[in-house]
């Protein structure tokens, strides 16, 4: 989806058409008053004031039908400079604007305006020539907004449209709109029972209901069950951790503003933990090791806490709680490029076997010149992001270098995966870190007896555990594959005085073979089940009648489908067993 704010004449043709948003409010609501209307990544919206009028979407074919009238008379659009005393006067019935003008500076602002017909607003531009090349928008919603953002301001009414050259441009945009709501894994979770948020538990804290929790179960125990084979040993470890343990990683000083506050108990500074790395660190410092040990792999699915902005909070893409598919890798230098080669190709691996097909590499290196953001050692960085380098290529992956963009204790390999709509997400990342491990004083002993420090790799396939769920259910429209689907087959019985029990021992049966069934022997009309079975988008609804009773068969319906097919019991539960361990 195009990014208006970024493209410099959709950016003016929006903002042009925000005027004329507040055009037609004034010829509506004439003591309105006016605040801000700046374009925005998707169009652009208008703070008002609007006394006690309220409006809402019911109003907005009024309000186009006003903004087109305004439009068509076709006004040009006249550009004024003013003195700050004469911007003063013209705003002086309009307290909002007389704040804005107050506080610019006298001597160095050029103060401007802009008129088309009879309306004039405070505007720094710049502006289309003429009203006419506004006439493809559309409002899209409104909602209330704090006066700068105070929320011990009076809450204005804030509009939201957006614009474009040309009809198909805007319907086509629409259309993206329309796809980008119905894809929302907000609006998802909620129809399918996934999970859902409350106040009272706290904003930004997800609680995942029964059918979410078997989603992120399933992704747990597959992952998992990857890591083992390459050998990975899994921990436990608290969700807290004392304030020493940051200051020791450094976490404190760089990542504090992004920890929730310091809790003190008993003489003793604790904070949730943001990452899982220094307790990782501890894990290994338990013990004397040898490089005969290493490399050690250790993984674990693990809660973190961070203060995000409530404004920055998004459903489950986005919390204050949420669970990390990490792994910290402790390795010798001669390992590192094994390593890394099998954590990208456990990356690719997942990726193939989910079906994620639309993604990109990132390589964030350091800048050389930033010696206060990155640990100062040339030869250690250039060894590192060499290796990264060497790896990418012999695999045959193409990528893009990022200057800058590196953790300060090390190069990392991020992947951004291209949704179905909105913008790029990273999703699965490996770090390479000199730095950490020395802060705790790691070492092995070396096949000379010496004591060395061992290089950690941090690295996460699913990222947080949350966020990809979001994606997947985006991805599939909640259309969820077989092996992760809270509920893999639904039983209808026609009848349920005549088909009730077949139905029983069709449902026992697929449940002894491991399947997550339902049997539906409400007293509902079969169309209104058949439909409600489709609205939860489970994989296979069965249709038990007098047939299959007496053919000892079953017939299904796959969802999204018409086609009934029919088979026999036997044949439906293998076919079940070999679908779900397709993705293996």
């Amino acid at each position: 989806m195009i990014n208006i704010k970024e493209d410099e004449k959709l950016n003016v043709l929006n903002h042009s058409c925000a005027h004329i948003l507040a055009q037609a409010i004034k010829h509506l609501y004439p003591e309105a008053k006016f605040w801000v209307g700046p374009v925005v990544d998707s169009g652009f919206y208008y703070d008002m004031d609007l006394g006690d009028n309220v409006i809402k979407e019911e109003d907005f074919p009024t309000i186009e039908k006003e903004m087109k009238k305004i439009i068509k008379d076709g006004k040009r659009i006249v550009r004024h400079e003013l003195s700050k005393e004469e911007a003063l006067e013209m705003f002086k019935d309009d307290p909002y604007k007389i704040d804005l003008i107050s506080r610019m500076d006298e001597d160095n602002t050029v103060i401007s305006c802009y008129t088309q017909g009879d309306f004039t607003d405070l505007c720094r531009g710049p502006h289309m020539d003429t009203v006419k090349a506004c006439k493809n928008f559309k409002l899209l919603k409104v909602s209330g907004a704090y006066w700068k953002g105070d929320k011990n301001n009076k809450v204005l009414q804030r509009i939201y449209g957006v614009c474009f050259p040309t009809e198909e441009e805007l319907n086509n945009h629409l259309a993206e709109l329309e796809e980008a709501k119905n894809r929302d894994h907000r609006k998802i979770g909620k129809e399918l029972d996934i999970f859902f948020m409350n106040d009272l538990v706290g904003r930004g804290l997800p609680m995942y209901l029964p059918n979410g929790y078997i989603i992120w179960e399933e992704l747990e125990n597959y992952i998992k069950g990857k890591e083992k084979k390459l050998g990975y040993q899994h921990v436990l470890t608290p969700p807290l951790g004392n304030v020493e343990l940051y200051k020791t990683s450094g976490h404190w000083d760089h990542y504090k503003d992004n920890m929730f506050p310091k809790m003190e108990v008993e003489g003793e500074e604790f904070v949730l933990r943001p990452m899982n790395c220094p307790h990782h660190m501890m894990i290994y410092a338990n013990a004397i090791h040898s490089y005969r040990d290493l490399p050690i792999r250790i993984g674990e699915i693990a809660r973190d806490c961070r203060f995000e902005a409530s404004g920055a909070l998004k459903g489950i893409e986005r919390t204050r709680s949420f669970c990390q598919n990490d792994a910290h890798l402790f390795v010798t230098p001669e390992q590192i490029e094994s390593e890394f080669t099998s954590v990208v190709n456990l990356i690719l691996e997942a990726y193939k076997e989910l079906n994620i097909t639309n993604y990109s590499f990132e390589l964030s290196l350091r800048d050389p010149e930033d010696k206060v953001k990155y640990h100062n050692d040339d030869a250690m960085w250039n060894m590192a992001e060499d290796t990264l380098r060497k790896v990418l290529n012999n695999i045959g992956i193409d990528y893009i270098e990022k200057i800058g963009e590196a953790a300060f204790y090390g190069p990392k390999l991020d992947v951004q995966v291209k949704p179905a709509v909105g913008n790029e997400i990273t999703i699965s990342t490996c770090q390479l870190d000199f730095c950490l491990p020395a802060k705790f004083n790691l070492t092995y002993v070396d096949k000379d007896g010496s004591k060395k420090t061992p290089v950690v790799l941090h690295r996460a396939v699913f990222g947080s555990i949350d966020r990809f769920i979001a994606y997947y259910l985006e991805e599939t429209k909640g259309a969820l594959p077989l092996w992760l689907s809270p509920v893999q087959v639904n039983i209808i019985p026609v009848n349920n005085q005549y088909h009730l029990e077949y139905a029983t021992k069709i449902f026992n049966d697929l449940k002894e073979a491991g399947f997550r069934v339902e049997l539906d022997d409400r007293e509902e009309k079969l169309g209104y089940k058949m439909r409600e079975s489709q609205t939860r988008k489970i994989p296979y609804t069965l249709i038990l009648g007098q047939k299959e009773v007496d053919e000892k068969t079953i017939s299904y319906r796959k969802y999204s489908t018409v086609e009934t097919i029919t088979v026999t019991n036997e044949e439906f539960i293998q076919q079940l067993k070999e679908e779900k361990e397709s993705y293996k």
